[in-house]
């Protein structure tokens, strides 16, 4: 069997239930430790083993924890990998530089475990409730794109336009918070031409 048909294996029979609770948003969500807990059993099953990695690069002027989660054949030494970034906040209340760092590793981790076993988060505490920080965001893309003359928000390197884009969900949203949200993951607004020319997609 190879690695690709374990990891189907263990991507239809992973169930990793949310055992984290946040009082103050009053919601459930998983840690990267619930993931790591539930595959186990299936490990064992496949033969397989999960290994995760971090390193630290440097993006536009930004820099980012990179976390690589890998699942490794342990008969033949085949493996798959995939990847995620989260970017240090520049400065967290009630946190000291350590506890940033290693914040951020936590969350590059958890998506990287995501995309491996392909986990859906889009009902997350991270990724609910986001529309009124949307909405600030677009509001000051917009605001910046009146005073020059409405000019179309585009890729920083080369200069293609953005269109916006539409999730699965059906949501749209516009070329603005595109801008946004490409800057807050590369450290630049780049199109996925450029993004891929400097290897972060």
């Amino acid at each position: 069997m190879s690695i690709y048909n374990k990891l189907f294996e263990i991507q239809q029979k992973l169930k990793a239930p949310k055992g984290q609770y946040n009082k103050f948003g009053n919601y459930a969500f998983r840690s990267c430790e619930d993931i790591l807990e539930a595959v186990k059993p299936l490990l064992m099953e496949q033969k397989a083993i999960v290994t995760i990695s971090d390193e630290l690069v440097l993006i536009g002027q930004r820099y980012y924890i990179k976390a690589t989660a890998s699942l490794m054949d342990i008969e033949t030494g085949e493996q798959v990998k995939n990847e995620a970034y989260a970017r240090e906040d520049e400065n967290k209340k009630g946190m000291d530089l350590s506890q940033i760092t290693g914040a951020s590793s936590s969350y590059a981790r958890k998506y990287a475990l995501n995309g491996l076993f392909c986990i859906d988060d889009n009902k997350d505490s991270d990724t609910t409730n986001t529309s009124e920080k949307e909405e600030k965001q677009e509001k000051q893309v917009s605001q910046t794109n009146t005073t020059t003359k409405r000019k179309k928000p585009c890729c920083e390197n080369c200069g293609k336009e953005f269109e916006g884009f539409k999730t699965d969900s059906g949501k749209q949203y516009s070329a603005e918070l595109e801008y946004n949200k490409r800057k807050e993951r590369f450290g630049q607004a780049l199109c996925d031409d450029c993004a891929r020319k400097r290897g972060l997609k």
